[in-house]
């Protein structure tokens, strides 16, 4: 992938509601994974490639996510510039219920680079939707994160485990999964 290709970067969900980790589970990895998002956020500002902003606006007015609660906002270190398209969504994927496609078509965007939260949920089915649209897709592995589940069975799995298995069901079928740094140099 070069800069002459265009990729998109699609940040989803890189809101403040993900910072109270004891709702979300009590566990979460990839601490730096927003910084990764800032820091691919940035180089495509400097080479002026398209980028989209993914919300998740719930319809539930007590979720955190829900747009009248702090959390909805966007973190600091991804915040939108006026510019910037913004795409609010009330799913899981960014695709569903919002004119992301129609966007990426009339642009004639083909490659998408996707980054966010949560791994296992937002990311995973805006990552298996890219790929079933035909997008050529790359997730970058040290730029999403999740926080730990409970199984059916009342088990822990915790969220390293459940960000790992979650880039392995969409490696080489949905998207291919890489680092920032190894993204960085791609496009440099």
């Amino acid at each position: 992938m070069t800069k002459l290709d265009r990729p998109a970067l699609i940040l989803i969900d890189i809101q403040k509601a993900f910072d109270n980790i004891e709702y979300w589970g009590g566990q979460r990895n990839n601490l730096n994974a927003e910084e990764n998002a800032s820091k691919l956020l940035h180089l495509w500002r400097e080479n002026s490639l398209p980028i989209f902003h993914i919300q998740h606006c719930s319809i539930n007015p007590n979720a955190l996510h829900h747009e009248t609660n702090e959390g909805n906002e966007f973190k600091d270190l991804v915040k939108p510039l006026e510019n910037e398209i913004v795409i609010k969504k009330h799913v899981n994927s960014a695709f569903i219920g919002t004119n992301l496609k129609e966007q990426l078509d009339n642009s004639e965007i083909t490659k998408l680079v996707i980054v966010g939260l949560t791994t296992d949920h937002c990311v995973s089915t805006t990552t298996r939707m890219a790929g079933n649209f035909g997008f050529d897709t790359y997730l970058v592995s040290d730029a999403t994160a999740t926080f730990n589940k409970k199984g059916i069975d009342g088990q822990n799995y915790s969220a390293e485990l459940i960000h790992e298995t979650a880039l392995a069901s969409l490696n080489e079928e949905f998207a291919t999964v890489v680092t920032t740094d190894s993204l960085i140099q791609c496009l440099k």
